[in-house]
């Protein structure tokens, strides 16, 4: 995974205390615990460690590899599957507006990738104004942007602009002690990047997609922990119970790996040792279809708030 992409994903820094989750090695490999208490979350909110987090980086998706892999899947781009914008003036608190950017910042990625540069521009004016009610809009150069998107100038630098538009709002978040908003706005990526492949596996069943949203079942058990931490907000508080219902579907997911013999090849003078290891999701089209709909209620309560 591509580490500029995913630094939006590095967050979470409050409180004087550690909260430590165990690590080690691939989070999808570990088995399906939550067995943290919830009187650890009952004080003030807890420090996440590095590794917790360095953890979810390694295993989450960014809005561009999502969408890379839906349209590498071959599903045609979709106007429905996006988030409307015009109700972005009504999102008049931060834990609402944070919720949405995450929404509207991963709706970028698509659009980014099926290169509608038309569109851009509009999620991109929504985008702003609810970085700068949040106090992080000096970080989107907006100028640039939509000089590039409106004359179709290389998409390449485009989709890159937009990308570390994001990765230095999350730097500043965390700098200031704002890692709920950065939790905020993960979320947001989150459940909207479920939604977009949910509802691609919908019309296009591609294999590769469904094992994508199989294999989010750790990720999302570890996003939980997190939300959990600022649970004394009422507003944390509701979101959390509406993504635990998601993982509830998740349960009948297993995913398991079958070992594979190990590759030699020769890459520019170099000996280079491929693992073949094979992951399997196991997922049935019940279970599929029971996790579609939890995301999208959740999806659509963080779009109507």
């Amino acid at each position: 995974m591509n580490r500029k992409i995913t630094t939006l994903l590095s967050i979470l820094i409050a409180g004087s205390s550690l909260l430590m989750i165990d690590c080690s090695g691939n989070g999808s490999k570990k088995t399906d615990d939550m067995s943290i208490p919830d009187s650890i979350f009952e004080n003030k909110p807890l420090l996440i460690s590095k590794e917790a987090m360095n953890d979810i980086i390694d295993n989450i998706s960014s809005p561009v590899e999502m969408a890379a892999l839906i349209k590498s899947a071959g599903a045609p781009f979709n106007q429905k599957y996006l988030a409307q914008t015009n109700n972005v003036d009504n999102l008049n608190t931060n834990f609402k507006q944070a919720l949405n950017l995450g929404v509207y910042g991963c709706d970028l990625g698509y659009l980014n990738m099926y290169e509608k540069t038309g569109s851009i521009m509009v999620s991109m004016t929504a985008i702003k104004k609810l970085a700068d009610e949040l106090r992080i809009g000096q970080f989107f150069d907006f100028n640039t942007i939509k000089r590039l998107a409106t004359n179709n100038e290389n998409l390449d630098s485009l989709m890159y602009i937009s990308v570390a538009s994001f990765n230095n709002m999350d730097e500043f978040l965390r700098e200031s002690n704002r890692s709920n908003i950065s939790a905020l706005l993960v979320t947001g990526m989150w459940i909207e990047g479920m939604y977009l492949a949910c509802q691609v596996v919908k019309e296009n069943p591609e294999r590769t997609v469904i094992e994508r949203i199989g294999d989010s079942k750790m990720v999302l058990n570890s996003l939980i922990l997190i939300l959990r931490n600022y649970k004394s907000d009422p507003a944390f508080a509701n979101l959390v119970k509406e993504i635990e219902k998601i993982k509830k579907e998740y349960e009948a997911v297993t995913v398991r790996y079958e070992a594979g013999e190990p590759e030699a090849k020769e890459v520019d003078g170099m000996l280079i040792i491929i693992q073949n290891d094979k992951q399997i999701v196991d997922i049935s089209d019940e279970t599929l279809a029971n996790i579609t709909v939890a995301i999208e209620n959740a999806r659509n309560m963080i779009i109507n708030l």
